[in-house]
């Protein structure tokens, strides 16, 4: 190749074109070949590649005559209906998070004895190494949380004298530590970027013991370290919703793919948090908020026809990012409904109500209506659509005034309670290391010596 490069980037910007000319893979061929492009078949169904007894995603029910008929969805931590466990921590008005991880760890839900001493042992924890926060946190900040996350995950390694062991009684330990302190690893993170990044104050607020986690997270949030009941019990509920999904989601995959490796429990959740940083996983709910700040800035959002025109915009690529996609709609799994989702909601608009903004809920919920008629009249698709997690996680986390920065770490930090308990389950139950097969659609070519090229 005979041209001149101007500078680096242009070397880049053409090695990259090159690269995209001579891939020879089409979407025929995984038909032609019968792949399962991204481990689902051809009606969007997950390939079996493992067996779990932590939880169970349910959105069809089979009929007597072999069919399956899409259902309202349905997730269970450990046998255990997600309803029933929220509506029991709530109507008893307890906090449920801690209980959530001691039932996805132990396969049982806690007496009250069981539950105060898990507890104090999670507090216990909340503590980071001596100069940590100084030394991998303060001075090395980051743009993205997300990143700053998995660098001090992976950095927590050196300060454990059994890093590698992967007895499950060590595991544990180690599931335990990282489950306690990813609100202030993930709080901190953002209080350094917004003092070297943004130039706002500096605070670091130690937590208080006798906190639960969501309240803690709160309280190290904010400068005066202040919250409203109603704030610390939505928010934990938000934490027990997002705390779990099956071993199929693509952090959990990928949580059981690089523990099968042997590896050590820093680095499969630094994986993990790699996996769920992404946009079409952990980071929805940011598109969703920015989705509505976007339609908020250029529709009267009063009007109904013009919010229904801007809905229609969005999918046929002419609004906000261009994607082509309503964001918080459509699941892998759920069709007629996500149970997260229905929870969610009703908490949303009690919110709402507490903050003053019962127009921006009533917007969220015109938008529930109107999008899935909308995505149903434009795409072929071959199940139903309803509003996702996403969509009022979103507005829950704009009502309690968390920064856009935090609603991804703060996915990750309800979620590391699966990943623990399925890495713990991986090194039980399976003995192999995970290694799917890929066909090779490339025909073998001779080697061409230099001077004949």
């Amino acid at each position: 190749m005979n041209k001149n490069f101007s500078d680096f980037n242009d070397y880049i910007r053409t090695m990259a074109d090159l690269s995209c000319q001579n891939n020879g893979i089409t979407t025929e061929m995984y038909g032609q070949r019968t792949v399962y492009r991204g481990l689902r078949d051809l009606n969007g169904k997950g390939v079996v590649t493992g067996l779990t007894e932590i939880s169970d995603v349910c959105a069809r029910i089979t009929m007597p005559d072999g069919s399956e008929v899409p259902c309202d969805g349905k997730l269970c931590y450990r046998g255990i209906n997600i309803r029933d466990l929220v509506k029991g921590f709530m109507s008893e008005k307890r906090f449920g998070f801690e209980e959530a991880v001691y039932l996805l760890l132990f396969s049982k839900l806690p007496n009250a004895d069981e539950l105060k001493q898990f507890r104090e042992v999670l507090a216990s924890c909340r503590t980071l190494p001596t100069s940590f926060v100084r030394d991998m946190i303060l001075k090395a900040p980051g743009k993205d949380m997300m990143n700053i996350l998995s660098r001090s995950v992976l950095a927590l390694y050196a300060y454990d004298d059994n890093p590698d062991d992967t007895d499950i009684a060590n595991v544990l330990r180690q599931s335990l530590f990282l489950i306690s302190v990813f609100p202030l690893l993930s709080v901190y993170g953002y209080h350094s970027y917004q003092h070297y990044h943004c130039g706002q104050s500096l605070f670091i607020h130690y937590p208080d013991r006798s906190l639960s986690t969501a309240e803690c997270l709160l309280s190290i949030l904010r400068e005066d370290g202040k919250y409203t009941e109603l704030e610390a019990r939505i928010l934990d509920l938000a934490l027990v919703l997002h705390a779990e999904h099956g071993g199929g989601n693509n952090s959990t995959f990928t949580t059981h793919v690089v523990t099968s490796s042997g590896t050590d429990t820093y680095s499969a959740i630094a994986a993990a948090l790699g996996s769920l940083k992404g946009p079409r996983h952990g980071g929805a709910n940011i598109k969703v908020v920015r989705m509505f700040d976007d339609m908020k800035a250029n529709v009267n959002t009063k009007d109904r026809d013009a919010v229904k025109d801007y809905l229609a915009k969005l999918l046929d690529k002419e609004a906000f990012d261009k994607a082509g996609l309503i964001y918080g709609f459509g699941h892998a799994i759920y069709s007629v409904s996500d149970p997260r989702s229905d929870i969610l909601r009703s908490c949303a608009k009690d919110l709402s109500v507490e903050k003053g903004c019962e127009e921006e809920y009533a917007l969220y919920e015109m938008v529930a209506e109107l999008a899935p008629q909308i995505i149903g009249e434009k795409r072929k698709i071959y199940k139903g659509v309803s509003a996702n997690v996403d969509f009022y996680s979103g507005l829950i986390y704009r009502l309690l005034d968390l920064p856009c920065e935090l609603f991804t770490p703060l996915f990750a930090i309800a979620r590391i309670a699966g990943w623990s308990a399925h890495r713990i389950e991986e090194i039980q139950n399976n003995g192999k290391i995970i290694r799917p097969a890929y066909i090779n659609v490339k025909q073998e070519f001779p080697y061409i010596p230099m001077d004949q090229r």
